[in-house]
Order: structure tokens, then C-alpha cells, then sequence
């Protein structure tokens, strides 16, 4: 057999994603270029890896029998790698953690020093929506999940990180009763939250969008007004693009909290991780956080 790690890495997206286009996203390749990788591959085999049904695409069971074998390979290959840096004097491995769409605002900040210090580790951030981020979790995919309403029915150990504060926001000061409110998706923590106080208010759900930053652009554009996490809001308010319309029953306030399946078995660098955080998350927040803390809408 004549494979490369990088087709390995290519087969194994397309078995996780189950779409060539979505594999070639995750890796920043072309469709194209991604199709010759997997076709090298397929062509050290006799029986068929993928097959196509109806435009869509499957793995067969031989497929996934490969699937586990190369996982095997690829995480041997990483070992050397972490191997050859760890006798170099310095902690080594792979942090794999998923954060839910707004928590891309907050977790970069509780990461950089620790990885400034320990650059001999390797980050695996996946910024998903709360769904994903709860199945990574269940599937021990990740070592660590950042969320902002902790899921039910997980036996989970956690750490509060910060206040998750969520406010009415328009693009204008003043606004009609009947002004279009813009919605998450079904299953975030945010549309969980606008739907427990909207509901309350009988309005319509005339708009559902699939990102909190997508919410705010429309907001800006005026299409409408939405419940918005004010951690991803600063300069907005700050320029006059957004305005915070008060409203009784709001803010809505959650918490971040770092999150790992209870009893879960780390690797040296998610404990040293998770050792770090214990020791530095409050004087993370007062650093990068300053403005959020002392916010008052």
C-alpha cells in the first residue's frame, strides 16, 4: 500500500462529515482537490469505501471498519510527533475543545496565555452550534465543551467561567411594538432564552436566523430587533449601530462554563488545561473582561 497520512486525514473527514463539499470546507481545500486525494486512496483497496445513493453520499461497512483503523494511524502519528516535543523538555499533545457559536467571543481569551506558555501544544477549536457542541461532548470527540446552558441528562463536571448576559437590541433607540423580531434557531441557547421571555410577550417569530453574528448583522441592517448576547456587542454599541431598548424581564443571564464528561480520563495537556483555568479564570475575566463586568444596559 502506497497512502499518505494527508489521504488518511481526507477519508476521515469524509467519513465524519458524510459530504465531500463539507470535508473539503473543513480542511480549506477545493472540491476538486479533495476528490483526487480520496480517489488515491480508494484505489488501495479492492472493495469500495463510499458509495453513492441518490445523490447522496454513504459509507459502506468496509469503509468504516478502514475509518477506525486509520483513526489508529493518525493518532500514532500524532504521538511521534508529541513524542520527539516532549524530550525536547516541553508539554506536548493535542487540546481538543468545541464551543458554541457565541462562545467564540470569550474562550480565545481564557487560551492565549496558556498557550503562549506551552507552545508546544496543539488547539483543535470547533466553533458549532449547541447541538454539535452537546454531540462532540457525548461522543468523547473533545476534551472540553463551552457552553452557556449546561445540557440535561449529561453526567457532566463544569467551570464557571462568565456571566452570559443576553439584551433587546435594535438599530434604532426607539421602536414600534409590532417592529419584526429576528429569532436563533431552534436548539441554541440563545433562541431558548428569547423563547421563554418573547413567549410570554405572544409575539410572532417572523425571522430565524443560524448564528448569533448573523442575528446582529440583520439587526444592524434593521430588519428587525432581537435578543442579543451583549458579550459579542461592544463596539456596536459603542459606534451607535445597536441600542439596548430596556426592557422589564431582561437582561437574560446565563453562565459560560467549561464542561467534560464526569469521570473522563485527561491527557497531560487537557489537565494541565484544566489545572490552568482553575488557577487563572478569575484574573482572565477581570483582564480581557473588564468593560463586560462593569456593563450595566
Amino acid at each position: 500500500m502506497n497512502y499518505t497520512l494527508h489521504q488518511l486525514q481526507v477519508f476521515l473527514e469524509v467519513v465524519k462529515q458524510q459530504s465531500i463539499t463539507k470535508a473539503a470546507e473543513q480542511m480549506f481545500m477545493t472540491q476538486p482537490a479533495l476528490s483526487i486525494q480520496l480517489k488515491n486512496f480508494q484505489q488501495q483497496f479492492d472493495q469500495p469505501l463510499t458509495e453513492v445513493v441518490g445523490r447522496k453520499l454513504y459509507i459502506t461497512d468496509f469503509g468504516r471498519e478502514i475509518a477506525e483503523l486509520a483513526e489508529g494511524i493518525q493518532q500514532q502519528s500524532e504521538m511521534l510527533k508529541y513524542k520527539t516535543k516532549a524530550y525536547a523538555g516541553g508539554l506536548s499533545g493535542r487540546l481538543k475543545i468545541s464551543v458554541v457559536s457565541t462562545g467564540k467571543y470569550v474562550l480565545p481569551y481564557y487560551l492565549t496565555d496558556f498557550l503562549k506558555e506551552h507552545t508546544g501544544i496543539d488547539l483543535s477549536l470547533d466553533v458549532t452550534n449547541k447541538m454539535m457542541d452537546v454531540d462532540a461532548l457525548k461522543k468523547n470527540e473533545v476534551d472540553f465543551a463551552l457552553v452557556s446552558v449546561l445540557p440535561e441528562k449529561m453526567d457532566l463536571e463544569h467551570i464557571d467561567l462568565l456571566e452570559n448576559k443576553l439584551y433587546m437590541m435594535s438599530n434604532v433607540k426607539d421602536v414600534q411594538e409590532d417592529y419584526p423580531l429576528i429569532y436563533r434557531e431552534k436548539g441554541s441557547a440563545t433562541r431558548q432564552g428569547m423563547d421563554d421571555f418573547v413567549g410570554r410577550q405572544k409575539d410572532r417569530k417572523p425571522l430565524e436566523l443560524t448564528s448569533n453574528e448573523a442575528v446582529k448583522q440583520a439587526v444592524i441592517a434593521g430588519l428587525g430587533r432581537s435578543i442579543i448576547p451583549l458579550i459579542g456587542t461592544k463596539h456596536e454599541l459603542e459606534s451607535g449601530e445597536l441600542h439596548i431598548l430596556p426592557m422589564p424581564g431582561l437582561p437574560i443571564t446565563t453562565t459560560w462554563q467549561l464542561v467534560w464528561l464526569k469521570g473522563k480520563r485527561f491527557a497531560p495537556a487537557a489537565q494541565a488545561y484544566l489545572n490552568f483555568i482553575e488557577c487563572n479564570k478569575e484574573e482572565i475575566s477581570r483582564k480581557y473582561f473588564g468593560w463586560y463586568l462593569k456593563f450595566e444596559g
